[in-house]
């Protein structure tokens, strides 16, 4: 997927507050933060269904940015892979640690999608400008919320991080730390499964 000279810039002007920010100065991390910050929140949140969650979580990626960032290699990758990467490890973490709250939930069933189902982007797309269209945007919202939640996090992640932060196959991969054909394996599948679920919640 190429970059539109738009987000090249957006990266260029991410790469250039990362060095600042690693020269000390601290008027750069705040603005690093504010052009990060609702990203990362929206990462956590779609990943855990919690708005208090996902906050707690946004925190600590932020946290744990502060103290690696000096570790951050401009050379060998974009910086918004990293700290997607810092966040997915972050969310794994809090998954396993809360998994036992959440026995009876279905998250590790595993599932075969299919290709061709609408993207998140389709089901999330919301052109109208009556108030009727907008609470039945909103109510989509909840029930794409709600299905996210009962694909595995195998699924979920890998959905997340292509249909609603547009990253392609290969930041996905270095993020997951998985082959390419894994990634799109497991975004067919999670996308099959989510327009099934959707399909259950709208009957």
């Amino acid at each position: 997927m190429e970059r539109t000279p738009e987000q090249q810039a957006a990266q260029e002007a991410v790469a250039r507050l990362v060095r600042q920010c690693m020269a000390g100065d601290s008027q750069a991390w705040q603005q690093l933060v504010a052009s990060q910050h609702r990203r990362i929140y929206a990462i956590c949140y779609r990943f855990t269904g919690s708005s208090t969650d996902a906050e707690d979580l946004t925190q600590d990626v932020f946290l744990k940015l502060y103290k690696n960032l000096s570790s951050f290699d401009t050379q060998k990758g974009s910086f918004q892979t990293w700290i997607t990467t810092l966040a997915r490890n972050l969310l794994v973490d809090h998954f396993r640690r809360t998994r036992l709250d959440r026995a009876s939930d279905s998250l590790d069933v595993s599932f075969d999608g299919e290709d061709g189902s609408p993207t998140m982007g389709d089901r999330l797309a919301d052109d109208g400008p009556s108030q009727e269209q907008h609470v039945a945007g909103l109510e989509l919202k909840v029930a794409i919320q709600n299905a996210l939640r009962q694909l595995s996090p195998e699924l979920r992640e890998a959905v997340i991080l292509r249909d609603l932060e547009d990253m392609d196959y290969k930041e996905i991969a270095q993020v997951l730390r998985i082959p390419e054909g894994t990634v799109k394996s497991r975004i067919s599948r999670g996308r099959g499964e989510l327009a099934r679920l959707l399909q259950r919640i709208e009957r």
